[in-house]
């Protein structure tokens, strides 16, 4: 039992042949062996070529976005030359004055809304009164509400002649 060893002998290293092409087989691995080229060197050699035709890439878009930009700066400018020759007589100048006619329409119509007439007010708080006092029977309400519409009639009235005028 103890006198024979349990792991086999050294043997010469294992060398795989590919059968009827051994010859072949040799001379790649040699040829791979001896190249100076590496994995690394070979990787590096894919980038920088990557990195050029990416580079290449990215100036023809240049160019041609820079282009489509000097096309596009030579129609605006001819349309701006054409506006500019049918319409001399507003400057920017005259512009902003409408602009400002049109703010201080606006404002004044803004005030228009918020200031309600003690009249209209009178009568809707008619309304709601009534309403509140007669919650079972709405119907009861009805001079109240002819009342209020009166008053909403007569200030649209006024409201549509001081915007027309």
């Amino acid at each position: 039992m103890g006198s024979s060893s349990s792991k086999p002998a050294a043997t010469a290293p294992q060398t795989w042949k590919a059968p009827g092409s051994a010859g072949l087989s040799t001379e790649l691995v040699q040829h791979l062996q001896s190249s100076p080229e590496t994995d690394a060197s070979r990787l590096q050699a894919i980038e920088l070529e990557i990195q050029a035709r990416v580079a290449a890439e990215l100036k023809r878009l240049r160019d041609q976005e820079s282009e489509a930009l000097r096309a596009a700066q030579a129609k605006l400018a001819e349309s701006t030359d054409d506006k500019t020759a049918d319409d001399n007589s507003k400057t920017s100048y005259t512009v902003s004055k409408e602009v400002q006619a049109l703010q201080k329409k606006l404002e004044e119509r803004k005030r228009i809304r918020s200031q309600l007439p003690e009249s209209l007010e009178n009568a809707r708080s008619g309304v709601v009164r009534c309403l509140r006092e007669n919650d079972r029977r709405p119907l009861d309400c009805w001079r109240e509400v002819e009342a209020f519409k009166e008053e909403v009639r007569r200030v649209e009235k006024g409201w549509v002649e001081k915007v027309v005028s």
